[in-house]
């Protein structure tokens, strides 16, 4: 039995350190050491449930090409229990333009996946139902079997999704947040209309998350109610995977019976610490405890 599978968003960061966002208008720049590093948003919300003190598993698409090659072996330094099919297309692959404060900005390229699904829908039943809650990455190949996750969940068990810069528009991220009981979601693009975007989604429990302005809760049995940023526990370096950390503390939170207002306080702090690391493999005692 695991407490989290996460479904999809396996990837290598090409992160960069630039001297400022937007970049200077110029022909080159010169800039530290160029990283490959394991990222991207699956990757984000296992490692940190990893580092939590959680069961994870983990199932997605990896090329046969070098940047699969980085990403196999930051999994093989963890516990995760991963299970990898061939992406004929390749790794995905994010270039992360990281400034001084630790702002970031990613360039994505996503590796679209194309043919059927890459999972016999057996065996990926078999990996939902060992698990107490389900993640779901909005990848495309995961869109398609929204509805057999959904029916494979074991009595009791939960089901999030995190659509990101959502504009609360796009139909493309619809499924992800009708199958899911929890929703994450970005305030960035959703601005003033984040409220009426969370009380579409009922019964849904949406999460409205906003960087350093906190997040906001949203559910069918109260008023909104707005969850602080934490302070980070040291100077931020990188705020790359600082959502899927928040994540990954709602969670881990909510798996150790916390009220969800409980948890996204932790959650809070669990994505603070994350952004004084450099990348999302973090090391042990970084990430705070319940």
């Amino acid at each position: 039995m695991f407490d989290l599978l996460v479904i999809g968003g396996l990837g290598v960061d090409v992160r960069t350190r630039v001297p400022a966002l937007p970049l200077p208008a110029a022909d080159s720049l010169t800039v530290p050491p160029i990283d490959l590093r394991i990222g991207n948003t699956g990757a984000g919300v296992a490692l940190a449930a990893h580092a939590l003190g959680l069961r994870v598993a983990l199932v997605d698409v990896l090329g046969a090409d070098p940047a699969g090659d980085v990403v196999r072996a930051a999994l093989a330094r963890t516990s995760v229990h991963a299970v990898l099919a061939d992406a004929p297309a390749g790794t995905r692959r994010s270039v992360s333009l990281v400034d001084d404060g630790g702002r970031r900005m990613s360039l994505y390229d996503p590796r679209p996946w194309q043919g059927p699904p890459p999972f016999p829908p057996d065996a990926l039943t078999a990996l939902v139902r060992d698990a107490a809650h389900v993640h779901v990455s909005i990848m495309d190949w995961a869109r398609d079997v929204l509805p057999a996750v959904r029916a494979g969940l074991a009595a009791g068990a939960t089901l999030s999704t995190d659509l990101h810069d959502w504009d609360g528009d796009n139909p493309y991220h619809r499924p992800f947040a009708e199958a899911a009981d929890l929703v994450f979601v970005s305030g960035v693009r959703l601005a003033a209309r984040s409220g009426s975007v969370a009380a579409a989604l009922a019964p849904r429990t949406v999460v409205v998350t906003g960087g350093e302005a906190g997040a906001t809760l949203h559910t069918r049995e109260a008023p909104p109610v707005r969850v602080p940023a934490a302070t980070p526990p040291a100077a931020v370096i990188d705020t790359n995977g600082a959502g899927d950390a928040f994540a990954a503390g709602v969670i881990a939170a909510r798996r150790r019976g916390a009220t969800l207002t409980g948890a996204a306080g932790y959650a809070a702090r669990v994505a603070a610490a994350a952004c004084t690391h450099d990348g999302m493999e973090y090391p042990a005692g970084l990430l705070p405890g319940d």
